[in-house]
C-alpha cells in the first residue's frame, strides 16, 4: 500500500534524474566544441596536467569548486523569482543550471580517472549509474504511452482526438 502511495513520488524523482541526465548527455558534446572552438583546449590540458599530480581527495575538491561560484547565480534567480520578474528569473535559473551541468560535464572529463582512484567514489559513481538505469526503466512505460497517445495509435477519446487533429492538419496543409 505505502508503495502504491509514493509510486507518483518516484516516478517524478525518476524524471528529474532523467532529465538532469540528458542534460548531462546533451551538453557534454556542446562543451565538447566549445573548447574546441573557444581556446579551452590549452586549460583543459593545462588542468589535466595540474590534476596528474594531485591526491585523489585534492581531486574531489577540484572537481566541487566550480559548482560553488554558480550559487550566487542561483540565489539571484530565487531573488529575481520573489520579485515578480518571471522572465528573468526562469532565464537566470535555466543558464545557471545549464552552465552548471556544463561546467561540471567538463571538470568530471578532466578529473574522472583521479576521482575513480577512490573506492567510496567509483561505488558511488557505479551506484548513479545503475539508479539511471532503474530510473529509466520507471519512465519509459511512460514515455512509451505518452508516445501512444501522441501518434494516436492508442484507444480511447484522447487517441481518437488526436488522430482527427492530425487528419484535420494534414488537410489544411493538402489545400494549400
Amino acid at each position: 500500500m505505502l508503495r502504491r502511495l509514493l509510486q507518483p513520488l518516484w516516478v517524478l524523482l525518476a524524471i528529474i534524474f532523467l532529465i538532469e541526465a540528458w542534460l548531462w548527455d546533451h551538453l557534454e558534446p556542446i562543451v565538447a566544441r566549445v573548447v574546441a572552438i573557444v581556446p579551452l583546449a590549452r586549460f583543459k590540458q593545462w588542468l589535466s596536467d595540474r590534476v596528474d599530480a594531485l591526491s585523489p581527495a585534492m581531486t574531489l575538491i577540484v572537481f566541487a569548486v566550480p559548482i560553488v561560484p554558480l550559487f550566487p547565480l542561483k540565489l539571484v534567480g530565487l531573488w529575481l523569482l520573489t520579485h515578480e520578474y518571471w522572465t528573468s528569473a526562469v532565464f537566470t535559473i535555466v543558464f545557471a543550471k545549464l552552465l552548471g551541468v556544463g561546467v561540471t560535464a567538463f571538470v568530471f572529463d578532466v578529473t574522472r580517472d583521479k576521482l575513480m582512484e577512490m573506492a567510496w567514489f567509483e561505488r558511488l559513481y557505479a551506484l548513479v549509474l545503475k539508479l539511471r538505469a532503474k530510473a529509466a526503466e520507471l519512465v519509459d512505460p511512460i514515455k512509451r504511452r505518452i508516445r501512444e497517445l501522441i501518434a494516436g495509435n492508442g484507444e480511447g477519446w484522447s487517441s481518437r482526438t488526436l488522430r482527427l487533429i492530425q487528419r484535420f492538419r494534414k488537410s489544411v496543409h493538402e489545400a494549400r
